[in-house]
């Protein structure tokens, strides 16, 4: 008995001595849709041992250049989702090991990719103004548009109008979507009978399209309706705005003893759901000094931004007052009030009503949609706000053309220093003007998305690369 064991330990490990010389190579390879999507294409391979493995895939019409998937590191099975595909076009790919310092490529295999369903087909239309030059940032990323109705739909869409990604959810829309420090999507999702940028659940997805993070309204802390804004801090922690509702004596202005006003507040919840931080806007703000509020109690401050000054406190944008607020986000003090009414000295060209996408743009300069409801024009500001002097100046501003006036949401970003990305919501339409306010390029849209933003393609790598056009 001890001579058959001891031989069994020296078969055995002279069996996994030579497997340890042996080369790796590609025992089974299965290739489907990943998540039913049309343009993420999933490969499952098992290697005959452990080792990185990645997938290499080209366009046949794309003169041999060539594409990579992410890397699965030391496992003998793997899976791939390539999502740098296009509809309707042969593909070739081969399998890379590299085991023991050594890379072995595999035969070329082949798939051909599906038409988008007709569903997604002719969803967006883009034009390049006559004479203009496109700058090279803007084609070198994409925008990330959301269908807030369901069944929702995330876009990733050139600026050629070509859907480059897409993520579906059959029963509810994507109200609100931002593309994470992470390099993740996150959303607030919402019923069609909830209100235009409010939901009751959080989804984070990655770019292969799997969930990472799933809450509903009820899971732990997560108890209020949640809009218009979803963030994560610097501690991956999860930041929205609420409704907060306050039961008050309104007979003072000729309501009930015992009246609803619906206010904002501000959410942070880690990722169970359980809450961080809360503040609200009736901690700081009296409602009955507002001599509208009867007509406004249902939604009194309507804010609809949320983001952060540079410093890491809040920068807040209300519809109802036309004001940005900063927020101490620790002690929850009103640092300034910027608009009319405001506590920040304005210079008397920045006459804007209404701001939506507030937010701290790469010059650290305070930028804004304005929505032009008073003058019936909207435009973009970008301001240098001194909080010490309590004064602020244009750095930026330009009107639109009139015709695409855009009463109610939108955003403005920079793309580079002389161009800007504009969403006008109500007008179905996404434009990159100049400066001055002229446009270099124009979208028309299927969907009547919150915001547009532009996401280079180097935080989109490997998933998402320029297309060999």
């Amino acid at each position: 008995m001890r001579y058959s064991f001891s031989y069994f330990i020296v078969l055995l490990t002279a069996v996994i001595l030579t497997g340890c010389n042996a080369p790796v190579t590609v025992k089974e390879i299965h290739l489907g849709l990943h998540k039913n999507n049309d343009l993420k294409i999933r490969i499952d391979v098992t290697t005959t041992r452990k080792a990185d493995v990645y997938a290499e895939y080209w366009a046949d019409s794309s003169a041999g250049k060539k594409y990579t998937s992410v890397v699965s590191k030391n496992a003998d099975a793997h899976s791939f989702v390539l999502c740098n595909i296009t509809p309707n076009t042969a593909y070739s790919y081969d399998i890379v090991t590299v085991a023991d310092g050594k890379k072995t490529i595999s035969k070329i295999y082949t798939f051909k990719s599906h038409e988008l369903p007709l569903f997604l087909q002719d969803q967006f239309n883009a034009k390049t103004a006559d004479k203009a030059a496109l700058p090279p940032v803007f084609k070198d990323g994409l925008m990330l548009i959301n269908k807030r109705y369901a069944p929702g739909v995330a876009y990733l869409v050139d600026y050629k109008g070509r859907i480059r990604w897409y993520h579906m959810i059959d029963r509810l829309g994507f109200k609100v979507i931002n593309f994470t420090k992470d390099n993740t999507l996150l959303s607030i999702l919402g019923r069609n009978d909830e209100p235009t940028s409010y939901g009751s659940e959080i989804l984070e997805i990655d770019l292969a399209g799997d969930t990472l993070l799933h809450l509903k309204k009820g899971d732990a802390d997560f108890k209020q309706t949640i809009h218009h804004e979803i963030l994560k801090n610097n501690k991956g922690q999860l930041v929205t705005l609420f409704v907060d509702q306050k039961i008050m004596d309104l007979t003072k202005v000729g309501g009930s003893k015992k009246d609803t006003v619906n206010g904002d507040g501000i959410l942070v919840m880690d990722k169970t759901g359980k809450e961080i931080y809360r503040w609200s806007v009736f901690n700081v703000l009296d409602p009955l000094k507002d001599p509208h509020l009867l007509k406004t109690k249902k939604d009194w401050m309507h804010a609809n931004s949320l983001n952060y000054d540079t410093d890491g406190n809040y920068l807040m944008s209300f519809y109802n007052n036309g004001q940005i607020w900063k927020i101490n986000a620790t002690t929850g003090k009103v640092i300034y009030k910027f608009g009319k009414g405001g506590d920040i000295a304005l210079p008397a060209e920045c006459n804007f009503t209404q701001a939506h996408a507030a937010h701290i743009n790469q010059h650290g300069d305070l930028m804004f949609f304005d929505n032009g409801v008073e003058k019936h024009q909207s435009g973009v500001f970008a301001m240098k706000v001194n909080e010490q002097a309590k004064t602020a100046q244009i750095a930026m501003h330009f009107q639109l053309p009139k015709q695409i006036f855009n009463g109610r949401m939108g955003s403005a970003y920079l793309v580079n220093d002389t161009t800007t990305l504009v969403c006008c919501s109500k007008r179905h339409i996404i434009v990159l003007a100049n400066t001055k306010g002229v446009l270099q390029w124009t979208m028309e849209t299927s969907v009547p998305t919150y915001r547009a933003g532009f996401i280079r393609y180097a935080q989109l790598d490997p998933y998402l690369k320029p297309l060999a056009d």
